[in-house]
């Protein structure tokens, strides 16, 4: 048996911000609440949506203090604010860290208690009701959190998540325009992180034809222009595909589950801070070295899908190249293949293999079973920015 979740309503194509207004009217709401980082600020895109919904007289505030890898007090604070503003509505407009936080906001505001209340390994609450509305508005091509219903925080030492089908937006909006102007290193953090999310729900072990169907899609339209979209931003066609690419693998993997990389990557978020997307990136090489032997059809699959010429290949040898594929795509667009570079230490594995290792909700849908040896020499690999394949 299989299960499909989804946002009630998705929207995609240029231009789309324009249908803002009409949503929000939809819910009967009267005044916005719009999250957002201060990146995206300074870009202008606040600004612009702003514009529209001021022209449309509908009543809006911003609030711009969320912070990337948001910890706990900063999801509280968000809160309180959407609590004290009298908003009706929220949207979420940015990288995840700004979804996750519009997200979990609107929920929370009809519940009591803290964000840590709610966690998925630690909380002791349980949540009851949708709380107000919610669209939620990338501007990155990459974290596919408009269509998933996970928050993510960070704690001292790794993440936790609020997850919940009352999280999932009432309107996802996806316009590639939004992402025109993003630069080189997020486009390329962000864009390895949807691919990682595509591929990993393809070899989860709760996929289904529906996830495979979307992953499989979304693998070759980010993994056909990826490198395009880092190295050539202007060309607007390679932003498009990368958008539709995010999207569908954030409704992948939602529903198909993310497993090893992402397990191991929430450690190094919580304890070094590194960006989500760029954690992802490095690891994604590492992880996949290790588990390619247990999903090996599937890997040749992938790289078919990335462009590799698989014709008198064994499955074995498919199977390698679809992981070779994997590693060159990471090194073609600059992203960094080593922790040192982000001041880990050697002495600092034994500790994030610990950490790592708790991560069962995450590895539980690996379709090899990582160990604790097995964990530790992922670590220590990306620590010397060593592949074996």
């Amino acid at each position: 048996m299989a299960s499909f979740l989804s946002p009630v309503h998705v929207i995609t194509g240029e231009g789309t911000l324009l249908q803002v207004p009409e949503q929000v009217r939809a819910f009967g709401s009267k005044k916005v609440m719009i999250y957002a980082d201060p990146g995206v600020v300074k870009a202008g895109i606040v600004r612009k949506l702003e514009d529209i919904l001021n022209d449309t007289h509908i009543e809006n505030v911003v609030y711009s203090e969320v912070v990337p890898e948001p910890p706990l007090e900063a999801g509280n604070k968000a809160v309180q604010a959407l609590k004290d503003s009298g908003a009706d509505f929220v949207i979420g407009l940015g990288g995840g860290s700004s979804i996750d936080i519009a997200k979990a906001a609107a929920v929370l505001a009809n519940h009591e208690g803290n964000v840590e209340d709610y966690l998925n390994m630690s909380g002791t609450r349980s949540l009851t009701n949708k709380g107000l509305p919610k669209m939620l508005i990338p501007t990155t091509s990459g974290t596919g959190s408009e269509v998933t219903d996970i928050s993510v925080f960070s704690l001292e030492s790794t993440k936790d998540v609020i997850t919940h089908p009352l999280l999932l937006a009432d309107v996802a909006l996806v316009d590639p325009e939004l992402t025109y102007t993003l630069p080189e290193k997020i486009t390329a953090s962000t864009g390895v992180d949807a691919l990682t999310h595509a591929v990993e729900s393809y070899i989860s072990i709760h996929a289904s034809p529906i996830t495979d169907t979307l992953a499989l899609d979304a693998v070759k339209r980010i993994g056909g222009n990826i490198r395009t979209a880092v190295w050539h931003g202007e060309n607007q066609e390679a932003r498009k595909q990368m958008s539709l690419g995010s999207l569908l693998a954030g409704m992948s993997f939602y529903n198909a589950g993310v497993a090893g990389v992402h397990g191991l990557a929430y450690p190094l978020g919580g304890r070094f801070k590194i960006p989500h997307g760029e954690a992802n990136a490095l690891l994604l090489p590492y992880v996949f070295e290790e588990i390619w032997p247990a999903c090996m059809q599937k890997m040749g699959d992938i790289a078919e899908a990335l462009g590799a010429n698989i014709e008198g290949m064994s499955e074995r040898e498919a199977a390698i190249a679809g992981v070779k594929e994997l590693t060159h795509i990471v090194h073609d667009t600059g992203i960094e293949t080593s922790l040192k570079a982000y001041g880990v230490k050697e002495n600092d594995i034994e500790q994030l293999a610990l950490d790592g290792i708790k991560q069962k909700r995450l590895l539980g849908r690996s379709p090899r079973k990582l160990y604790l040896n097995m964990i530790r020499s992922i670590y220590q690999k990306a620590y010397e920015g060593r592949t074996s394949i």
